[in-house]
């Protein structure tokens, strides 16, 4: 098969390859020749897309700022990158980034503007292929999102791709999604463009210029950089920002930080001429897993083959405007796809190949922030081939975080702490999952999909016993949750080990019953286990439902400044005293949220007697949630020690009208509403175990918290469950919890609540007023106060919505038919029988209750309308009755 491909194609002889292959040329350097500065404020290094992008950025914020390349400016992977631009992803922080790269490289662009040079971009637009009505329905979920940013799409036919694109083959085409916004890049233009930009607004260059060691220095228990050791002398610094792509890693050991990208040999091949294909769009075919890009009367043909070239052991140091040899036997797969959809390739002939080195990461999002282990150190490397159209706004939030400390957007999916450490030190698990990620690059995006790379790396104690009962389990931060009970089923949902989707020479599994319960999540309708998630969310209304939440971050912060750690860090009045747990958010210094966690004051010290509080914060987000307590304590120097627990402990979450009267069998406490109030904790004896039980909810019912030893975990969900039975007691997983909270209007930080959102914005005003009216200083107080006295933009509301197909995430909301925003969580309330759609609606006037109220909303949910009522309060239980265990009322939904 491979050698009739060769010869249709008319391949020339295969050979070593130099730069002369790449139909782009380096870019001209706008470098300064005079000897390194003694001193900067931050130091850069990459001469790439991705380092001048940022260089330029920090110029803007009046930071002194330089950047070192080894070589030549985009001599490392920028140069040969086939610099496709698609302004519509489905992600809206993607869609952001990408926006502000072509708001800088766009004809009359902020670039051309400054500089008056062209950035080489060829806006030929773009199409999306799809070969079924599901993939279809994907593009029309980006559309709707497009509504909101103004990105112009449009959904066509077969016949109407035909007349766009009159090479393609339409046979198979189901239809399609144009986009006039996309284009392409030029690399060398365009970092020419930028550098100049960059040396306009006061950055220097250096080129031939390469580091040979960070020094650093300890300081309050944590290293710090203090400068950057090169060939042709020493720079004093406090920052240094790693856009070394590919070669990130060799930087980051300088400094003894982990790097979680692996590099790939990645590829594409030039056609000759192909007459008719002028001036046509760029083409990405997701369903064969291939795209097909412009180049001058030609093709570049490439695409994300199952068996990619993977390079474990990193790129040689001197490695630069260097290729591989096109490996055939890998790269005939994007061949014979592509030439599916433009038969002409057929009879056409290869101008040239490029094969060259591309990080990808285990999750296929770039890594950008400060490191833990490194204070002044940050990551602006992994783009996983899309470094040129994510440049832009990822080097405008590099600049951010090295200079506020923030982001304008949420990043966090961009996050370098978004991994657990015990993830990013294990060179199997980055090596599977970043195989994965390419693997599935072109995958349509399920929101309740999950990885098969690297399962069962974290569990917990229950881990085999929920298996049993058939959990369907769920990873984050390597760290294995309940998703939901397959209950009854005798084919349990055992996670197997990696199978490469059979590629290397591995069998791929024919039977994985895991596999199989994900893909009936594939679906952009109600998925087989509807009911069952459904059943497990009544046991909680009814009777009783228990959740093994083990998978959350636990720290201890003591000392003798802890009390005014958490005064400053909490958004809301946490001197409660010994016995109380406060649930708040941590903000940042516009008013958005960090994150969200529950404080408790436990006993002091025992070793001390210094003030000790007790953190738990959600597993998704933990590592990133330390992070953040540790560098504001750090930045105000604060006298006390954060140390993790999650490892020591448990968290079994007990809810549902008959909670109280389980826990009241095996336990020596009392607890009624006047001995256990809302909002308070205290050790208790859980059948022969000590365990520190929360009044807490997540979920809107009567419940409790049980923290446990991780020795005793066993045991107390054992005694948990028996004393359950007569009560009708169920597991239940974050499915389920995912339903009720959204019906009951609890948030999800990330989603409901994220670092661009105030808690005023987001309706929970209830969470910062009482502390806004005393004198207590905190982190963010002085932009609620701001905000308070101005008005807001912006508000979450919540919309029932009774459609024929689930919401999904990103649906256009419309108010008089006008876009106003867009849905940030959704899930099926079983509660009250509809979708509960949860999104911020926008006026650039200002949102006041008079104007949300006056208002008609519909929401767009892949290209069909639905009406939406809006409501301001919790869909379920607005009186908060049942967390009170108020059972008493006739409707529970009042």
């Amino acid at each position: 098969m491979l050698r009739a491909v060769r010869t249709r194609l008319k391949l020339p002889s295969l050979r070593c390859l130099s730069s002369e292959g790449v139909p782009h040329t380096s870019a001209p350097s706008h470098q300064n020749t005079s000897d390194l500065p003694p001193d900067a404020d931050v130091v850069v290094v990459g001469g790439g897309s991705i380092g001048n992008s940022t260089l330029y950025h920090l110029g803007k914020m009046g930071v002194r700022a330089v950047l070192l390349e080894k070589d030549q400016l985009t001599a490392g992977t920028t140069w040969h990158s086939a610099g496709l631009v698609w302004s519509l992803r489905p992600s809206d922080i993607d869609t952001q980034v990408i926006g502000h790269t072509l708001d800088l490289v766009k004809e009359g662009g902020e670039i051309e503007k400054l500089t008056g040079m062209d950035c080489g971009f060829n806006n030929n637009g773009g199409l999306f292929i799809a070969n079924n009505k599901e993939r279809l329905d994907e593009y029309k979920r980006l559309q709707t999102l497009g509504k909101y940013f103004g990105i112009e799409t449009h959904v066509l036919g077969p016949d109407e791709t035909k007349k766009l694109y009159p090479l393609m083959n339409v046979d198979d085409v189901y239809g399609t999604l144009y986009s006039p916004a996309d284009g392409c890049l030029d690399p060398s233009t365009y970092v020419s463009a930028l550098s100049k930009a960059a040396t306009m607004v006061g950055g220097r260059i250096y080129t031939d210029t390469s580091v040979e060691g960070i020094t650093t220095e300890e300081s309050r228990g944590r290293r710090r950089v203090t400068g950057v050791q090169t060939n042709r002398g020493y720079i004093r610094t406090s920052k240094v920002v790693n856009c070394t792509g590919a070669w990130a890693p060799y930087l980051s050991r300088m400094v003894g930080v982990d790097c979680p990208l692996v590099p790939f040999r990645h590829a594409y091949v030039v056609t000759e001429n192909i007459p008719g294909v002028e001036n046509m769009p760029n083409v990405r075919d997701h369903d064969l897993s291939v795209y097909l890009r412009l180049q001058g009367n030609g093709l570049s043909i490439g695409g994300y083959e199952p068996h990619p070239d993977m390079l474990p052991q990193g790129v040689a140091k001197d490695f630069a405007f260097g290729l591989y040899e096109l490996d055939w036997d890998t790269f005939a797969f994007n061949v014979e796809h592509c030439a599916l959809r433009v038969p002409a390739i057929n009879e056409t002939g290869i101008k040239s190949t490029v094969c060259g080195p591309e990080s990808f990461t285990p999750d296929h999002k770039p890594l950008l922030g400060e490191t833990l282990d490194c204070r002044g150190f940050y990551q602006g490397c992994g783009f996983n081939s899309s470094g040129i159209m994510l440049a832009g706004g990822s080097g405008r939030e590099l600049a951010n975080m090295v200079v506020t400390g923030q982001t304008s957007i949420d990043m966090f999916s961009y996050d370098v702490n978004r991994y657990h450490p015990d993830c990013t030190k294990d060179d199997a698990w980055i090596l599977e999952r970043s195989h994965e990620a390419y693997a599935k690059n072109y995958a349509m995006i399920f929101i309740h999909d999950e990885n098969l790379a690297k399962r069962d790396m974290r569990t917990d104690a229950l881990h085999e016993k929920l298996l049993s009962k058939g959990c369907v389990f769920q990873q984050r931060q390597g760290f294995e949750r309940p998703g939901w009970f397959a209950a009854g089923s005798t084919d349990l949902p055992i996670k197997m080990p990696y199978d490469w989707y059979g590629a290397y020479g591995n069998t791929k599994h024919e039977k994985y019953s895991y596999r199989d319960y994900l893909e009936e999540d594939y679906t952009f309708g109600y998925p087989r286990q509807f009911d069952q998630i459904g059943r497990e969310s009544d046991a909680c209304r009814e009777r009783a439902a228990l959740f093994n939440m083990s998978y959350f971050g636990k720290f201890y912060l003591t000392g003798p400044d802890a009390q005014a750690a958490v005064d400053y860090l909490c958004c809301s009045n946490v001197r409660k005293g010994p016995g109380g747990t406060v649930y708040t958010n941590m903000l940042n210094k516009n008013g958005g949220s960090e994150t969200d966690l529950t404080v408790s004051h436990i006993e002091p010290c025992p070793l001390t007697g210094y003030d000790r509080f007790y953190i738990a914060a959600g597993g998704g987000s933990s590592y990133r949630d330390m992070c953040h307590i540790l560098n504001v304590i750090d930045e105000k120097g604060f006298n006390c020690t954060l140390t993790d627990h999650s490892a020591d402990y448990g968290m079994l979450s007990l809810q549902g009208p008959r909670s109280r009267d389980i826990l009241e069998k095996i336990c020596d406490a009392d607890f009624s509403n006047e001995a256990f109030p809302f909002s308070t904790h205290k050790l208790v004896n859980v059948a022969g175990h000590e365990v520190r039980a929360m009044r807490l909810t997540f979920v809107g019912e009567l419940g409790w918290e049980l923290h446990v030893p991780t020795p005793s975990l066993e045991a107390v969900y054992d005694a948990v469950m028996a004393a359950g039975e007569e009560f009708g007691i169920a597991d239940a997983g974050y499915r389920a919890i995912d339903a009720l909270s959204s019906e009951k209007g609890y948030k999800h930080w990330h989603e409901d609540v994220r670092p661009d959102t105030t808690p005023l914005e987001a309706g929970m005003a209830w969470l910062v007023n009482p502390k806004l009216k005393t004198d207590t200083d905190f982190l963010g107080r002085d932009a609620l106060l701001a905000q308070k006295k101005n008005g807001i933009k912006q508000r979450l509301v919540c919309f029932k919505v009774k459609s024929p197909v689930p919401m999904v995430t990103l649906e256009a909301i419309y108010r008089n038919d006008q876009v106003c925003g867009y849905i940030r969580r959704t899930a099926y309330g079983y509660s009250v029988g509809c979708n509960v759609a949860w999104g911020y609606v926008e006026n650039p006037a200002g949102v006041t209750l008079d104007w949300l109220r006056a208002g008609t909303y519909k929401v767009e949910c892949m290209g069909e309308v639905y009406d939406a009522e809006m409501t301001l309060s919790a869909p379920f239980d607005a009186r908060n009755l049942r967390v009170k265990g108020d059972y008493s009322g006739a409707n529970p939904a009042i």
